[in-house]
C-alpha cells in the first residue's frame, strides 16, 4: 500500500515534482510525425509534464518544439505563421527558428540588436519510429539519442495508436503490467483457443489457455523489472506452462507479450498530473519473423480511428459522458464489456478510478504482484534521483537495450522464464536462450 506522499511521488510530474524532473532526463515522445506531416504545415499544440509547447516542421523539413508563448508579449505561437524556416507570431511579427533563435523582429527598428539578445525556449528534437522526440532536461545530462525499442532499425514496421486519457500516467501504465485483467476485461478480444501461442486473427488475439488466475513472479533489473504470468495451457498442462513475460523499461515503456504477427509496446506519456497520452505500437523488426500490420488496420482493430473514434487531436468521441460507447445489448449477447476495442476497455477502467487514484483504498491480492513491483521500483527510483543519483536505466548501454524482448509461449515446466526476456548475456537477439 502506498502512502499519500509516495502516491504523489509516483504520480505528480509538474514543475519541480521529482518524478517530472527525473523524466526530463530521457528522450520523450512529443507528438507523432504524422501531426507535422510536411514543411510549413500547421503548428500543433503539445503539452508535456505540465508544460505548454508548440511543434512545427519548417521549410527545410526540420521539426521544432518550443514554448507555446512568444518571448515578446507571451501570445500563443500556435496561431502563428509557419513560413520561410521559422514560426512567426501574429501579434508583432517576431519570428523564431526550430532552435529558438529570433530571426526577425518586425516591430523593432533596424539595427536595434535586440534579436541577438533574445533566445526563445526550444528543446532538442529527434525523429524516429513515427515519433517526434524531445529532451527537456539539463544540457549537461542529455543522453545520446538511441532508436526506440519498437523501431530498432529503419527496416522496422511500426503502427501507432494515440489517444488522450483523463487520468494520471502511472495508473494507466499499471494496466499494461497487470496480466490478470486481460482474462476478464479483454476476454472477448483475447479469447482462449486451441492454438500454439498468441494468435492474431484481425478481430482477436487468441490464447492457448483458459486460466484466469495466473501465478506471478517478478525480478528487478537495471532498466526497471520484468515478470512472468504463469497459466495452465489447454494442452499438455501436466508438463508445460503458458508463460507471458512482460518488461517494464523505465520511465514509461511496457513490452507486452507478442503474438504471431507483431510485437506490442505501450507508452504512457504524462501530460500533467491528471492527464496522459496512451501510445500503443504494433511492430515488427523487419527480420521477416513477423509480418506486422499497417497503421489503419491497427487503429481499426483497437477502436482508435481518427474521425470515427477520435477527433483530429486524438481525443475520444465516446468518452465517459458517452459511457465509452458501451452497448448493453451486445453485453447481454455475450460481449463481456460491450465496449469496442481493448484500449477503450482499459481507458474506461483508468478514468473511472479518478484523475489520481487513492491507492490507500485498494485491496490488493496475489495477482497484483507486478503492480506492487512497479510502484516500489519507481518510488525507490525517484527517491534516489531526488537524493542526487542517476535516473533509473540511463546507465544501461544501447547494446543491452536492443536485447530486451517480451515473450509468450507454451514451455516445459523446467524453463527459466528469466532467460526469455533478453536480460541475460546468454540470450540471443530474439529473446530465446542461445544453445
Amino acid at each position: 500500500m502506498l502512502t499519500d506522499h509516495e502516491n504523489d511521488l509516483l504520480c505528480r510530474v509538474e514543475g519541480d515534482a521529482p518524478m517530472g524532473q527525473m523524466m526530463r532526463r530521457y528522450w520523450l515522445p512529443a507528438c507523432l510525425s504524422e501531426e507535422v506531416p510536411a514543411p510549413d504545415c500547421d503548428p500543433v499544440r503539445v503539452r508535456i509534464l505540465g508544460e505548454n509547447l508548440v511543434a512545427f516542421r519548417d521549410t527545410d523539413g526540420r521539426v521544432g518544439v518550443m514554448d507555446e508563448l512568444c518571448p515578446h508579449r507571451r501570445a500563443s505561437l500556435f496561431y502563428g505563421r509557419n513560413e520561410e524556416c521559422g514560426l512567426r507570431c501574429l501579434y508583432h511579427g517576431w519570428k523564431m527558428d526550430v532552435e529558438g533563435n529570433v530571426l526577425e523582429m518586425s516591430s523593432e527598428p533596424a539595427g536595434s540588436g535586440l534579436a541577438e539578445k533574445v533566445k526563445h525556449k526550444a528543446y532538442p528534437v529527434r525523429e524516429a519510429g513515427g515519433f517526434v522526440w524531445v529532451y527537456m532536461g539539463p544540457a549537461e545530462t542529455m543522453p545520446e539519442f538511441e532508436p526506440p525499442i519498437f523501431a530498432p532499425s529503419e527496416k522496422a514496421r511500426v503502427s501507432i495508436l494515440k489517444v488522450h486519457v483523463n487520468a494520471n500516467w502511472a495508473q494507466c501504465l499499471e494496466g499494461a503490467i497487470d496480466s490478470a485483467h486481460s482474462s476478464s476485461l479483454h476476454s472477448t478480444d483475447m479469447p482462449p483457443a486451441k492454438v500454439a501461442g498468441s494468435t492474431a486473427t484481425g478481430t482477436s488475439w487468441q490464447r492457448p489457455s483458459t486460466d484466469k488466475s495466473p501465478r506471478l513472479q517478478a525480478e528487478e533489473t537495471s532498466f526497471g523489472f520484468h515478470y512472468v504470468a504463469i497459466r495452465k495451457p489447454i494442452a499438455n498442462s501436466q508438463t508445460h506452462d503458458y508463460l507471458r513475460v512482460t518488461l517494464f523499461v523505465a520511465p514509461m515503456y511496457v513490452l507486452i507479450p507478442p503474438n504471431n504477427v507483431y510485437n506490442v509496446t505501450q507508452m504512457n506519456m504524462p501530460v500533467d498530473d491528471e492527464h496522459s497520452i496512451l501510445y500503443l505500437m504494433a511492430w515488427s523488426d523487419g527480420s521477416g519473423a513477423q509480418e506486422g500490420t499497417d497503421q489503419e488496420s491497427w487503429r481499426k482493430f483497437t477502436g482508435q480511428q481518427l474521425g470515427i473514434d477520435l477527433d483530429a487531436t486524438y481525443r475520444k468521441l465516446h468518452g465517459r459522458e458517452q459511457n465509452y460507447g458501451q452497448d448493453r445489448q451486445a453485453q447481454k449477447l455475450g460481449d463481456f464489456t460491450g465496449i469496442r476495442g481493448f484500449p477503450n476497455q482499459d481507458i474506461a477502467m483508468w478514468e473511472t478510478m479518478g484523475p489520481i487514484a487513492h491507492r490507500g483504498d485498494e485491496r490488493l491480492g496475489a495477482s497484483d504482484l507486478a503492480i506492487v513491483q512497479f510502484r516500489r521500483t519507481m518510488v525507490d527510483a525517484v527517491q534516489r534521483f531526488a537524493a542526487g543519483g542517476p535516473a533509473i536505466g540511463t546507465q544501461m548501454s544501447a547494446q543491452e537495450r536492443t536485447r530486451l524482448r517480451s515473450f509468450e509461449g507454451v514451455e516445459p515446466k523446467s524453463t527459466d522464464w528469466r532467460q526469455l526476456s533478453g536480460t541475460h548475456p546468454d540470450t540471443d537477439m530474439e529473446g530465446v536462450a542461445a544453445p
